[in-house]
């Protein structure tokens, strides 16, 4: 086996032509580590936004992107147990998943649901687990209630309204195109309205009976944010998932006192350290996927040496589903 491998680098935050296709060591496990030949990586708009130097946390350079993985375990290091090489396994390792090998703490590994391509292991954890504590954990979702989903042709999209679905409830989809609308009917969305129309507010809070919407995923964030709260019904909540637009949101607490609503922020990196909320997702879904009843959806699929053009891609909302980049293509 080469002792190099394939890798996009970053030195330096900005646009993603900033990351560089380089021949770089090929990385050895650790204690507590695991190494995956990599077969596929989901793109989330949060390596975008970690590429820029605009996620949540703050982007350490030099690294290697990709946050979400799938593939093959190769090698185990020093004290991992209960993990066989030649298994396929999904990461959320968090960074360096943009390289023919990649590295993972074995406590960040996730089983992949038998029957799933790498490229579909790869779309699974990030979209679904999140859509799962966004409708259920912190979103208390109850079938027969109205669900809103935004961006509903992208990946965490197109896993909400199918999630939902399987969960009984029913689905308001937004997004910017009639084509990607019509991925969310096919998945099962009961109403479908372009993010623009310009009556969105007023029938959103009409598909749910007049009354507002008892649950939202936000993902847009902006000026769309006051939107939102103007959706909500009473006793309604609001999971802010994403800030899509990149731009600021003002929250005014009378606004939520007015209808009792709630807002209650989502991000899944802090929640997978909790032990016993992972266990009860993935004990949710892998049953799910297992029957078919959701289907990670695979959106374009990219080499390694186009993973700039896959971000960009991302950027200027030209893509459905999980964007895929495989690095042995």
């Amino acid at each position: 086996m080469s002792e190099t491998m394939r890798a996009m680098v970053v030195e330096r935050l900005g646009p993603p032509d900033v990351m560089e296709l380089r021949e770089v060591p090929r990385p050895e496990p650790g204690p507590g580590e695991v190494r995956l030949r990599v077969e596929a990586v989901g793109i989330n708009f949060a390596d975008v936004l970690a590429v820029a130097g605009e996620y949540l946390t703050r982007t350490r350079v030099p690294y290697t992107p990709g946050m979400e993985f799938a593939g093959v375990v190769d090698a185990v290091g020093e004290g991992v147990q209960g993990v066989e090489v030649g298994t396929r396994v999904a990461s959320l390792g968090g960074r360096g998943g943009l390289a023919e090998y990649a590295l993972s703490p074995a406590a960040a590994l996730i089983p992949v649901p038998q029957g799933l391509s790498g490229a579909q292991a790869a779309a699974f954890p990030v979209s679904y687990f999140t859509a799962y504590h966004g409708l259920k954990t912190l979103g208390r979702g109850q079938p027969g209630e109205w669900v809103l989903v935004q961006a509903a042709a992208g990946a965490l999209g197109t896993a909400s309204i199918q999630l939902a679905k399987a969960m009984g409830m029913h689905v308001v989809a937004m997004a910017s195109t009639e084509e990607k609308l019509g991925l969310a009917r096919d998945l099962g969305a009961d109403v479908t309205l372009l993010q623009d129309d310009p009556d969105r507010v007023k029938k959103v809070r009409a598909a749910a009976g007049g009354t507002g919407v008892p649950l939202i995923l936000e993902v847009v964030g902006g000026a769309r944010f006051q939107e939102s709260l103007e959706m909500a019904a009473n006793l309604g909540r609001v999971i802010v998932i994403g800030n899509a637009s990149r731009e600021e949101a003002n929250l005014r607490p009378v606004e939520l006192m007015k209808r009792n609503v709630t807002v209650t922020g989502l991000w899944l990196s802090s929640l997978m350290p909790d032990a016993e909320l992972t266990r009860q997702a993935a004990q949710a879904l892998t049953p799910l996927v297992a029957s078919g009843q959701v289907t990670p959806q695979v959106g374009p699929t990219y080499g390694l040496a186009e993973s700039a053009r896959a971000f960009q891609d991302i950027l200027d909302r030209k893509t459905t589903g999980k964007v895929i980049i495989e690095p042995g293509r």
